[in-house]
Formats: C-alpha cells, structure tokens, sequence
C-alpha cells in the first residue's frame, strides 16, 4: 500500500508541475512576459469573483510561492486591483482586472480545449471522477487531526 501511496502523491506533483508548464507555455505563445504561471493561476482561480487575500492563500495550492509577493506584482502589472475591505479596514480584497479577466478568459479556453483532448484520448468522466475521489479522500485524511501512533517503546 506505501508504494502505491508513494506513487500516487509522486504523480499527483508531476501533475501540478505539468500544468504550471502548460500555462507557462499559453503565456509565453501570447507574448505574456510579466506573469508566470503560478500568478496566471492565481488569476484563473480568482475569477469574476473578488474576494479576501487570506481566502485566496486557503482556496488555492501555490507549492513554494508566497501568495502575498504575487498579489503584489500582479497588482503592480496590472492584472489585479487590491483594496481595502470596507468592513475591515485590515483586511485586503482583490479582484482581476480587465487584463487579469483576459488571462482568465486565456486559461478557462486551454482547460477546456485539454477536456477535449482526454476524451478524444478515452479519459472518462467516470475515470476522472474515480481519482478525483480518490484524491478527496487523501485529503480528508491528512486534515484531519491525526491519531497519536504507538511507537511501542
């Protein structure tokens, strides 16, 4: 079962990585030099909608990016507009602005001409739901407080 485990979270990675190289590939067919794929996937996660920083770091799995500096160049940029919540003069909102709503309009357009391609290459919705749950469950697990385990010394 370790193996098998081990595996899977292996390629659970490579997928992430691949994905991150597929936008970082649309970006760069697009003459995008001021945004890497990490913010490009901040932008697509972000949306239509606009919402607080805090939530965006929860919502999404940036692995080794500071969520943070990225707001911070992607507001310098252009693609988002960050303000100040008007309920909580703390607490920070951002939402993607016209060129930020364009790279999301550029990203939702390769994801589903990729949908496609997994049909055309007999990638079920069954298949995709079978890991999607499977991969649910995995989190479940690792969020939830884990049980001490008895060294036996």
């Amino acid at each position: 079962m370790q193996s098998k485990f081990l595996d899977t979270i292996g390629l659970v990675e490579q997928l992430h990585r691949q994905c991150l190289e597929m936008i970082k590939a649309e970006l760069e067919e697009r003459s995008i030099r001021d945004l890497t794929s990490v913010q490009a996937l901040i932008l697509f996660n972000i949306g239509e909608e606009e919402m607080p920083v805090g939530e965006l770091a929860q919502r999404g799995h940036y692995l080794g990016s500071n969520v943070s500096y990225n707001l911070k160049k992607m507001v310098e940029n252009g693609y988002m507009i960050q303000e100040r919540s008007p309920h909580d003069r703390r607490s920070f909102h951002v939402r993607a602005s016209e060129s930020g709503l364009e790279i999301y309009r550029c990203l939702s357009t390769l994801f589903d001409r990729h949908a496609l391609r997994m049909e055309e290459g007999h990638v079920t919705t069954g298949g995709l739901e079978t890991a999607g749950n499977a991969l649910r469950k995995v989190l479940q697990l690792w969020s939830a407080p884990a049980a001490p385990v008895s060294m036996g010394l």
